[in-house]
């Protein structure tokens, strides 16, 4: 293999993450421009507030900063990084390169933390306020859903086997149920971020109380301005080196539940798809099987799958971190998180588009549904049958006796000789059951046998969906395009 050839992008390991599925938006946040840039506008809001707050610092050194902060010479920090061992350090060097006034002032009296935790909690907030409105998409894609399938009676399960009949629209409601609640987690893990801000090397201040000649009102206004200014209205009032790992363990388990929730939604379409009740949007030129030319596999619910359990498992990362964090921290913190936090979040993003893929052009197939429910009703209609039977006179007991002959003999043909269903012919051809036969296909109606489920819909709607997606209402619109 020639030189030329191992430099070559084909010939190096890419995440999936972002070659394959992650959006621009989330890609980019998680970018090394984007970090070291960070760092940079970091260093210049230190700077800044030293400046305010009476420390020698210079306009034309604070202009200097400001001119260069996506200025970025990667191959110097490369270089750098190798020599000295220190990624921060390298790039206060070659920072200081391109601003040879400011270079002596550059993370006055930080440690490396100040510009990599502060830098992860700028991101991961970023990082939710994208995901956020995904997932308020997702809900509202499938509240429309909802509503216009509220109606739709189908058979509901229990324990994988028939059970008494819900709606379409009712089961995308228990859908939307879970990820209200995610939609609510995902909230408070972003709004309860709180920002590290200038604090030391073990979390004393002890370096800033030293610049400030002990002057510990402009400590604590040193780290209110620069906590303003990355725009947090607030910093954590303890913390060692580094802010709690416990925050990421935080932010890393809602994540993970938003991972739980939107698995079950898709195994549900998925098994729902094996029955023809439902399929997800398929295009007119998809090839859904190389060798089965007819198959029309689930292949975005089961994608979203796939990547559910991988961010399922990411948390399992901070919380192994948090708990070896010994006294004020390790290190070995750090190649963990480059890894866990950029992946859970570029996970959750891709899993919320596609799943918006999929709410916004599933199918449903009433007459496929109607077959099932026909195949299962008139079992389920038994007891309607009874309590007919005895209004009219009949005996309890013995028509509970006859039913259940009956349904037995039904029963044989389905499972035995699998036949349709066909008690209804039974009990009609049973003169037994003559005082019912003129009313039999009213008790089979299906709409008689699904309680509330549409109130129940329209209520919920209206009741807790449109309030929780106020928050996002200028951010509905977009549509979801997958590459693949």
């Amino acid at each position: 293999m020639t030189s030329k050839e191992k430099d070559s992008e084909f010939n190096k390991y890419r995440s999936p993450l972002v070659s394959r599925y992650a959006s621009p938006e989330m890609a980019y946040n998680f970018s090394e421009m984007k970090k070291f840039s960070t760092w940079r506008q970091l260093w210049l809001y230190l700077a800044k507030s030293e400046k305010i707050l009476g420390l020698e610092i210079m306009d034309d050194q604070i202009a200097e900063m400001e001119g260069n902060l996506s200025n970025i010479d990667f191959d110097l920090a490369a270089v750098e990084e190798k020599k000295r061992r220190h990624d921060v350090m390298a790039h206060v060097h070659t920072f200081g390169v391109c601003c040879p006034k400011a270079a002596g002032i550059i993370h006055l009296g930080a440690t490396s933390c100040y510009v990599g935790d502060n830098t992860d909690l700028i991101v991961m907030r970023d990082a939710f306020d994208i995901i956020l409105p995904k997932l308020a998409r997702c809900i509202q894609r499938l509240a429309g859903f909802a509503n216009k399938q509220k109606s739709q009676p189908t058979l509901g399960f229990t324990h994988m086997q028939p059970a008494q009949l819900t709606t379409v629209g009712k089961r995308a409601s228990i859908w939307i149920s879970d990820l209200l609640m995610d939609l609510r987690n995902l909230q408070r893990a972003r709004d309860d971020l709180r920002f590290r801000g200038v604090k030391g090397t073990t979390g004393t201040q002890a370096s800033f109380l030293q610049l400030f000649a002990g002057d510990h009102k402009k400590v604590e206004e040193l780290d209110k301005l620069v906590t303003e200014m990355a725009g947090f209205s607030s910093s954590y009032t303890i913390c060692g080196q580094t802010y709690s790992r416990k925050v990421d363990v935080d932010c890393l388990s809602t994540l993970a539940s938003l991972g739980a929730s939107v698995h079950k939604i898709c195994s549900d379409i998925r098994l729902l798809a094996s029955m023809k009740e439902l399929e997800e949007p398929f295009e007119k030129d998809q090839i859904g099987s190389s060798a089965m030319a007819y198959k029309r596999n689930p292949m975005r619910s089961e994608r979203c799958c796939s990547l559910a359990r991988h961010l399922m498992c990411l948390v399992q990362d901070p919380l192994m971190t948090a708990s070896v964090q010994w006294m004020e921290r390790t290190l070995d913190d750090s190649a963990n998180r480059r890894i866990c936090l950029a992946e859970a979040f570029l996970t959750a993003d891709i899993v919320l588009s596609t799943l918006q893929n999929v709410s916004e052009g599933m199918v449903v197939y009433p007459k496929v549904i109607e077959k099932h429910i026909n195949q299962e009703l008139p079992f389920m209609a038994t007891e309607n049958m009874i309590m007919e039977m005895v209004k009219r006179g009949g005996n309890r007991q013995e028509c509970h006796e006859e039913i259940r002959q009956l349904s037995q003999q039904a029963a044989a043909v389905v499972k035995e000789q699998g036949g349709d269903n066909d008690l209804v012919e039974r009990v009609k051809s049973t003169a037994y059951f003559e005082p019912i036969h003129a009313i039999l296909d009213s008790l089979l109606d299906p709409s008689s046998f699904i309680g509330r489920a549409p109130q129940q819909v329209a209520h919920f709607l209206d009741a807790e969906v449109k309030p929780a997606l106020i928050r996002y209402k200028d951010s509905l619109d977009s549509i979801s395009e997958l590459n693949l």
